[in-house]
């Protein structure tokens, strides 16, 4: 081992150490000090010296101050915990953050680690990789998702997952754009708008951002809006099957959609996040339905495909065929955001990911889903048999359950509270999640049973 190699293993095993959970109690220990009187000087700050820190000439982006509260899944975080120091011994059950729980199949795990040994060797090291990723990743991603749609490699953008190319694609429109969303949705497309300063003030009254176009999405209308209601929008974020409401948009709808787009000269941002859920006919892509490529992007991800949260993988289609308005290629301007944010995704994630669009790696990924499409199945006929309406699961692992004119933040309380089950409330998602609680389905079997059985307690 060279003393590089030396140095660097000596930092990780200090810093390792450090980092790691201690044991040390804060109990005082007996020390025995000298009786020698031992003169001190004094360091005596003035009252005003105590209470005033130091402050830099930098001032807070003023857009952050708009924030309402935590981000949604930080704060049920928070109130988790909260609820453990209340309840030490309980048995916590969480069904609110959407995190998968289901271990990596082997066929796709033994690509990275093989990619991992291989960064030993003088023959597979690796170093930095091209910003837009490997292509033969991209290739794969292409052939498998999007055969026969025109889309090709070079649209191909891969990255370390849909989140944060959400915020990629909000720095490439920058300020000066109006955004619609639907209503509910992921909130990180509305905070982000927020933070790049695309909204005005927050609107208590009626729980929204200025400047935002809220696209109701409810029963009434089987989730999907009323296009002819909604005022002209630079940028459209839709996501399709819907995080909360598990609702997947029809042919027929994302054909309005586009056309909406087209009439209107906007840009749809398309979150695919889930469409390896879907069952039937509905689009996985919005590049099914002819014109897309010429009005809309699509993110997704191998999050929810492949127990990637931790893992970290995802992709962007930007078509060539997507301009400006003043003709310059929307694509030439995301390559540019992403070699000057983005040194690429690692490429051990990458490795996983071109296992998992092997033939044995989709059939694991097919199985692993359709674990949590049954887990979904639990929790729909729990509620139902206890005369809830409840929406989702048929196409996303999300169910989407109403308790109407109650507030979903007490509905969240409520179950949390005596049923020691965490969900997430349907308000954190926009106003028309109010009166709805969203109960994830990404869990052990043993747990959806148990939490369904505490549910049959708590409100039969």
């Amino acid at each position: 081992m060279s003393i590089t190699q030396k140095l660097a293993t000596s930092i990780s095993s200090s810093s390792s150490s450090f980092l790691a959970p201690s044991n040390f109690s804060s109990r005082r220990q007996n020390v025995s000090l000298p009786t020698k009187s031992v003169s001190i000087p004094k360091c005596v700050a003035t009252p005003q010296e105590a209470q005033t820190a130091y402050k830099t000439r930098v001032s807070r982006n003023e857009n952050m101050a708009k924030l309402q509260a935590g981000y949604l899944f930080p704060e049920i975080a928070r109130r988790r915990s909260a609820h453990l120091l209340k309840y030490p011994d309980a048995k916590v059950i969480s069904l609110g953050i959407g995190d998968t729980t289901e271990p990596i199949p082997e066929v796709i795990t033994s690509a990275m680690a093989k990619r991992a040994h291989a960064l030993s060797t003088i023959e597979g090291y690796s170093g930095y990789g091209a910003e837009q990723g490997e292509k033969p990743v991209r290739s794969a991603i292409a052939s498998t998702f999007y055969s026969d749609l025109g889309i090709e490699i070079d649209d191909i953008f891969v990255s370390d997952g849909a989140k944060c190319d959400i915020s990629r694609l909000q720095m490439l429109f920058g300020s000066n754009v109006k955004m619609a969303v639907q209503d509910p949705s992921y909130p990180a497309y509305v905070d982000s708008s927020v933070i790049m300063g695309q909204t005005g003030p927050y609107l208590k009254d009626v729980e929204k951002y200025g400047n935002i176009e809220y696209m109701r999405c409810n029963p009434e209308n089987g989730f999907f809006p009323d296009l002819s209601t909604i005022s002209r929008p630079d940028i459209v974020f839709f996501c399709s099957p819907n995080n909360p409401t598990g609702a997947a948009a029809t042919r027929e709808q994302l054909t309005q959609l586009v056309q909406y787009a087209k009439d209107n000269g906007s840009v749809i941002v398309y979150d695919s996040a889930y469409a390896i859920y879907i069952s039937g006919d509905n689009p996985r892509s919005i590049f099914e339905i002819p014109g897309a490529k010429e009005v809309a992007i699509e993110t997704s991800s191998f999050s929810k495909y492949a127990g990637f949260t931790g893992v970290r993988l995802g992709w962007t289609v930007v078509p060539k065929r997507l301009l400006f308005s003043g003709g310059f290629p929307v694509a030439k301007d995301f390559n540019r955001i992403v070699c000057t944010t983005f040194n690429g995704a690692s490429n051990i994630s990458q490795a996983g990911g071109l296992a998992c669009l092997s033939p044995e790696g989709l059939q694991a990924m097919q199985e692993v889903v359709g674990f949590y499409k049954e887990n979904t199945n639990i929790i729909v006929g729990t509620f139902e048999s206890l005369g809830f309406k409840v929406y989702g699961g048929k196409n996303a692992p999300y169910v989407w359950v109403h308790f109407p004119g109650r507030s979903s933040w007490d509905v969240f309380s409520e179950i949390l509270e005596k049923t020691h089950v965490v969900t997430t409330p349907g308000s954190g998602f926009g106003p028309g999640g109010e009166g709805f609680i969203r109960v994830s389905a990404f869990g052990h079997r043993e747990n959806i049973l148990e939490a369904c059985r505490r549910f049959k307690e708590l409100y039969r």
